[in-house]
């Protein structure tokens, strides 16, 4: 695997920490000549990221954007065209619930949010990046989806499960659409992971019963997302297209 990626340059959204980070250094371990990392609001994260990844031999750097807002992903858009050399890979990793709120408690500006975060984003992101893919005949794209997208998500997040469904769809038309351009589109689709999105949004309760949802009897690791992405980046997926792959310990069968 670690020849498959020599040399290679990345790009991984949400970076700063969890599943974004440990994909970041995961593909810097494997080889990834230059992992590029954008981050929302959290520094101290992504510096230790860059960290992690000049450790692991790669060079690397740190674009902000707050994907949350038109004018963060326009300005990520632009630094990308800007000043980006071409991406042999792109992760779109960056996305959040942003709060739970349920039907009658969701305003106009929180259902915009949500989706300028988790599917807006990774539309123009992607479109930013894949001119230069096809320049230089092919590249990988891989999403993040998650587990609500099947099952509707708890309470208060029918709209982030709403949006990561969306992104299932985009990875099967982009997948489609960018095929005879080289480049191969997938998403991996993550269920419940111990990480900072739960710490945020779950209780230890809450928790506890989707690990015991599970057929391994516990909750998932940033790491173990992180391979799955780093396997559909290398040629062992060479002939993978378009499909969201389940990574939830049994959660969820399909």
């Amino acid at each position: 695997m670690r020849s498959e990626l020599e040399g290679k340059t990345a790009l991984v959204t949400g970076a700063s920490r969890g599943i974004g980070a440990a994909t970041a250094i995961a593909l810097a371990r494997a080889g990834a000549g230059r992992v590029i990392i954008h981050y929302g609001s959290y520094e101290e994260g992504a510096r230790q990221t860059m960290d992690a990844i000049r450790a692991a031999g790669a060079e690397t750097a740190a674009w902000q954007a707050d994907l949350s807002t038109e004018a963060g992903i326009q300005s990520l858009a632009e630094t990308i065209r800007r000043e980006a050399p071409g991406f042999d890979i792109l992760v779109n990793n960056a996305g959040s619930l942003v709060r739970r709120a349920r039907l009658a408690e969701f305003t106009p500006e929180l259902f915009d949010t949500v989706i300028r975060l988790n599917v807006k984003s990774l539309w123009f992101i992607t479109q930013a990046v894949v001119p230069a893919m096809m320049g230089r005949g092919g590249g990988v794209i891989v999403n993040v989806s998650s587990i609500a997208a099947r099952n509707g998500g708890g309470p208060g997040a029918t709209i982030y499960a709403a949006a990561k469904a969306a992104v299932n769809g985009i990875t099967k038309g982009l997948a489609k659409e960018l095929a005879p351009h080289g480049i191969r589109v997938n998403a991996v689709s993550p269920g419940a992971v111990d990480n900072h999105f739960h710490e945020q949004f779950s209780t230890r309760e809450a928790l506890e019963r989707m690990a015991a949802a599970t057929v391994v009897g516990r909750l998932g690791a940033n790491e173990e997302i992180a391979d799955v992405i780093v396997f559909l980046c290398t040629d062992a997926a060479r002939y993978i297209y378009g499909q969201t792959i389940e990574v939830n310990g049994g959660a969820l069968m399909v």
